[in-house]
C-alpha cells in the first residue's frame, strides 16, 4: 500500500496527463516533481482531495468531542439546534473567535482555530457534510495545495470581519449583527470554497460556478431568516475564498510550493488551537469567567 514507485509512468497531479514517474518537471504544465517523490500513487487513493476531508471531519469531530468532554455538566441541550452544545468556556477555551476574544482579550490566532469548532451536534453536522461536498469539487479545480490555502483564507477573512463588526458596530440590527461576544464554525471556510467554484467561471467552468454560486445564495438566505446564524462570517468567508482563488488563478497548473503552503496553513492551524488552551492556563488570572 505505502510502496514507492521508482519506474513507469504516473498522472500529473495538476494536469492529468502522463509523464515519468522520475521527471523533475512535466513536460506538459511544468509541475515540478509530479511523481511526488514516487507516492503518487498512493496518495491519489485518498481522493481527490489527497485526504483533506477527513484532516478536517476528523479534526472537528475530535475537538467537538474534546470540548463536550471537559466541561460535562456545561453540556446545554434546550432544543434541537443547541443539542449537545459545549459550554461558552469551552468554546472560549479552545479558541472561538469573535469581538471578545480577538479585540478585547488579544487572541489574534483565534481566525485560525474558530474554523474547526462547533456549537452543537446539528452545527458539526451540517458542516461537515458541506466539507465532504465542496472539497473534492474546489481540489478538481485547483488542487489541493491550493485548495487548502483557501479554506485557511477564508478561515481568517470570515471570522475578522465578523468580530470587527461586532466589536465595532454593535447597534447593528438581528441578522446585520457580528459576533461581538463569540463565534464557530467551519460555514467560514465552507463559504470561501463557495466563493473558489464560483470564480471557476471565469476559466470556462460556468456549471460549477452557477450551481456554487446558487447553493451560496440559498445559504445566505437561510441565514438571514434563521436566528443565531453568523452571516458576517459567511460573507467574509465568501469573499475571502473568491479573492484567494482569483490570486491563485485556477487557469494555471498547480505548484509544489501550493502544496508546502498548504502543509503550512495546516501547521498554524493546529497550532491556534494549542496556543488557545496554553495561553488560557499560562495566564488564568486573565479569565476569572474560566475558573
Amino acid at each position: 500500500m505505502f510502496k514507492r514507485q521508482t519506474t513507469g509512468s504516473i498522472v500529473c497531479p495538476s494536469c492529468h496527463k502522463l509523464v515519468s514517474v522520475k521527471d523533475e518537471k512535466c513536460y506538459y504544465c511544468g509541475r515540478l516533481n509530479p511523481g511526488m517523490w514516487g507516492y503518487a500513487s498512493f496518495l491519489r487513493r485518498l481522493g481527490q482531495d489527497l485526504g483533506f476531508v477527513q484532516i478536517v471531519t476528523w479534526g472537528c469531530v475530535g475537538l467537538y468531542i474534546a470540548m463536550l468532554l471537559a466541561d460535562l455538566e456545561g453540556i446545554r441541550g434546550d432544543s434541537l439546534f443547541s443539542l449537545l452544545s459545549p459550554s461558552g468556556r469551552m468554546a472560549f477555551l479552545f479558541g472561538a473567535s469573535g469581538g471578545l476574544p480577538l479585540f478585547q482579550a488579544g487572541r489574534w490566532w483565534t481566525v485560525l482555530s474558530a474554523g474547526w469548532l462547533h456549537g452543537s451536534l446539528l452545527h458539526i453536522g451540517f458542516n461537515m457534510m458541506w466539507v465532504r461536498h465542496l472539497a473534492p469539487a474546489t481540489a478538481s479545480e485547483y488542487g489541493i495545495g491550493r485548495t487548502v490555502i483557501i479554506y485557511t483564507a477564508a478561515c481568517i477573512t470570515g471570522f475578522l470581519l465578523s468580530s470587527w463588526v461586532g466589536a465595532f458596530l454593535p447597534s447593528l440590527p438581528g441578522p446585520l449583527r457580528g459576533a461581538s461576544s463569540t463565534t464557530l464554525g467551519a460555514s467560514a471556510p465552507i463559504f470561501g470554497l463557495l466563493g473558489a467554484l464560483v470564480y471557476t467561471g471565469k476559466k470556462g467552468s460556468s456549471a460549477v460556478s452557477q450551481q456554487a454560486l446558487g447553493f451560496a445564495a440559498i445559504l445566505f438566505v437561510i441565514g438571514l431568516v434563521m436566528p443565531g446564524i453568523d452571516n458576517w462570517a459567511h460573507a467574509g468567508g465568501f469573499g475571502g475564498g473568491y479573492l484567494m482563488a482569483r490570486w491563485l488563478d485556477p487557469l494555471q497548473p498547480e505548484r509544489t510550493d501550493h502544496q508546502i503552503a498548504a502543509l503550512l496553513c495546516i501547521g498554524l492551524t493546529i497550532l491556534s488551537v494549542v496556543a488557545s488552551v496554553v495561553e488560557v492556563s499560562i495566564h488564568p488570572e486573565k479569565y476569572p469567567f474560566m475558573y
